[in-house]
């Protein structure tokens, strides 16, 4: 019987992504290992294109997991520093644990002030395991997307301070579709009203919002292909990253240094750190996000889009 190894990081696409470096790290330490990846069932998708995941176990944020087989030769929490996280691993009576330190498990001190890549792959080379906290890429997914060469505007995150607000999403995209750009307009299914906003104030046609249209797998199509992406600290951001796409990222309360693209290439991180930084979970937009202007994005976009663009510049059209 093959030895299997689970990961716990059941949390959202970008923390998925993040993690990327870890599984890779993992995956060439234990080759003869079935790697499982106990995260939400819509990152399978994803998860086929790292090379380092065998298997997705769909699971919710500190659920107990519905492991129903021997237990693994291994277990690593690339979820947190427990304790409730090394509970729910705990519970499949693994052989062996990997995470940060609590009752059971040894590990390197928690750090706050790091990158979320460099924290996985120290916590993984304190184990004796070496992995990349840049390598972040991913090969584009083959199905064709969506939309080819968009604009990508996406105003939705997570949590509402880190949403700049919707009329500036709508003036940015408006002036980027009056020039000619191909915009589209993406979120889940819980921001399709956002999205619309968007598209209302910015003057696109009804198929230009694809929020609640696309699953994990298209969304990534869609950025791998993309002219742009425009959005905050979010999902979306990451797949820019992880896919090389041009993008303008939006920051605040969470500094780039912490979640931003961990090296050069396509992408203007946009961050105004002299502005007092609010609580990282509450509703209200950040002053440090609220500091930013559209004609600062703008002058981003126009930046990675180069002059005039022509081959940009062509009607919006989706599929049928």
């Amino acid at each position: 019987m093959t030895a299997e190894l689970v990961v716990l990081r059941a949390l959202g696409l970008g923390d998925f992504l993040t993690g990327v470096p870890a599984y890779r790290g993992l995956r060439r330490a234990f080759p003869d290992h079935r790697i499982v990846l106990a995260a939400p069932r819509g990152h399978a998708g994803l998860a086929a294109l790292t090379g380092a995941v065998d298997e997705v176990l769909p699971s919710a944020e500190l659920a107990p997991l519905a492991w129903d087989r021997e237990p693994p030769a291994v277990a690593v929490n690339l979820h947190g520093r427990g304790p409730q996280s090394h509970r729910v691993l705990d519970a499949l009576s693994p052989g062996r644990r990997i995470g940060y330190p609590a009752p059971g498990w040894d590990g390197p001190p928690w750090r706050e002030d790091e990158h979320e890549t460099d924290r996985w792959s120290r916590l993984l080379a304190h184990h004796g395991i070496a992995s990349d906290p840049t390598d972040l890429r991913l090969p584009a997914p083959p199905e064709p997307p969506p939309v080819r060469r968009a604009v990508i505007v996406h105003p939705g995150a997570a949590y509402g301070c880190r949403r700049w607000p919707v009329d500036r999403y709508a003036a940015v995209a408006g002036a980027l579709a009056a020039e000619g750009c191909r915009v589209v307009v993406t979120g889940g299914s819980a921001e399709r009203n956002a999205a619309e906003l968007v598209a209302r104030g910015a003057g696109l046609p009804p198929g230009a919002v694809l929020a609640g249209a696309t699953d994990a797998r298209e969304l990534a199509a869609l950025v791998a292909d993309a002219a742009l992406v425009v959005c905050g600290d979010t999902g979306v951001g990451h797949l820019a990253t992880a896919f090389g796409t041009p993008s303008v990222l939006l920051f605040g309360p969470t500094p780039p240094a912490y979640w931003g693209p961990r090296t050069g290439g396509p992408h203007r991180v946009l961050w105004h750190p002299e502005q007092l930084l609010g609580d990282r979970f509450t509703d209200a937009p950040d002053p440090a996000l609220l500091a930013i202007t559209p004609a600062e994005v703008l002058a981003a976009a126009h930046a990675l889009l180069g002059p005039a663009g022509s081959h940009l510049y062509r009607r919006v059209t989706t599929r049928g």
